[in-house]
C-alpha cells in the first residue's frame, strides 16, 4: 500500500513546558481509515491538527510522498456559520478558491444530499439537530473533493443512534471517493467498527502504544456489530489501549 506521508520524530511541546505529544513515528496510507485512539489528552487532536498543517511540530517532521494532496477537515464541533444557511456553509470553501457561485451552489447541494440532507439546503444551524449539523460540517469537507479527510471526534456529543448510523454513511462516503481518512476517537468500539487499522497512542505525552490491523468486512452493517467476530476484534483493541495505559 503506497504511503500518502510519514510522521517522523514528531513532538509538540505547548507553553515550552508541556509536552503533549510525541516523539511519534507514522505512516498514512493510501486509501486507509486510520483511527488514532487513546484517553482525553493524549495528543490525538495534536497529531491531527499537525498533519493538517494547522500547528507545526515541536520536533520531526511531516513528509509527503508526493504533493500534498487536498485535505478536508471536520472538527469535533461542527463550527458552522450561525447566520448562512447549510448550503451557504457548505459552499464557504469552493468561494474561497474563487469557484463562479453558480457552480458552487450546485455542488453545495449535490454534497448536503450525499449527507442525507436533501431539503435542507435552506434551513440555518439553529433548526438543525446536532447529527444533523454534523452532516453539513461533512458535506463542507467533502464539497472540495479532498484526497486526504482528517477528523477529530467528529461524533462525540452525539446520542448513540445519531452516531452509529453516521458511522454506517461515513463508510458509504468513503468508499464511494476512495478518500484515505485519518480519524481521532476516544472509543474503542467506534474505532473498532469504522477502521482498518487503529493506532493507539499512550497517556500525554502521546507516544504509539502500538497498532492493529483490522480484516473487517467490506460492508459493515448494524448486524456485524453485534457478531462474535466484532466482539473478538473490539476485545484485542480494548487490550491494546490498556497495555499503553500501563506502559505509559
Amino acid at each position: 500500500m503506497t504511503t500518502v506521508a510519514s510522521l517522523k520524530g514528531v513532538e509538540r511541546v505547548f507553553d515550552e513546558k508541556i509536552k503533549a505529544l510525541g516523539p511519534i513515528d507514522l505512516e498514512i496510507r493510501e486509501g486507509e481509515f486510520l483511527s488514532l485512539l487513546g484517553p482525553s489528552g493524549c495528543g490525538k487532536s495534536t497529531a491531527l491538527r499537525i498533519i493538517a498543517g494547522l500547528l507545526e511540530p515541536s520536533a520531526g517532521t511531516v513528509e509527503w510522498r508526493e504533493a500534498k494532496p487536498r485535505i478536508g477537515f471536520v472538527f469535533q464541533d461542527p463550527t458552522l456559520m450561525p447566520w448562512a444557511t447549510a448550503r451557504d456553509n457548505v459552499r464557504l470553501p469552493l468561494e474561497l478558491e474563487g469557484v463562479e457561485r453558480h457552480e458552487t451552489g450546485e455542488r453545495a447541494d449535490a454534497a448536503l444530499a450525499r449527507v442525507g440532507l436533501t431539503g435542507f439546503a435552506n434551513a440555518y444551524p439553529r433548526a438543525l439537530s446536532g447529527g444533523m449539523r454534523m452532516r453539513v460540517s461533512i458535506a463542507r469537507a467533502l464539497v472540495a473533493k479532498p484526497k486526504l479527510l482528517l477528523m477529530d471526534e467528529p461524533f462525540a456529543a452525539l446520542d448513540e443512534i445519531s452516531r452509529e448510523t453516521l458511522n454506517e454513511d461515513l463508510l458509504k462516503l468513503w468508499r464511494e471517493d476512495g478518500l484515505t481518512i485519518v480519524f481521532v476517537t476516544h472509543s474503542v468500539y467506534e474505532s473498532t467498527f469504522l477502521s482498518t487499522r487503529i493506532v493507539a497512542l499512550t497517556p500525554r505525552p502521546g507516544r504509539i502504544a502500538g497498532e492493529v490491523k483490522l480484516a473487517s468486512p467490506a460492508d459493515r452493517t448494524k448486524e456485524w456489530r453485534v457478531s462474535p467476530e466484532f466482539g473478538d476484534a473490539a476485545r484485542e483493541v480494548s487490550g491494546l489501549l490498556r497495555a499503553g495505559m500501563v506502559a505509559a
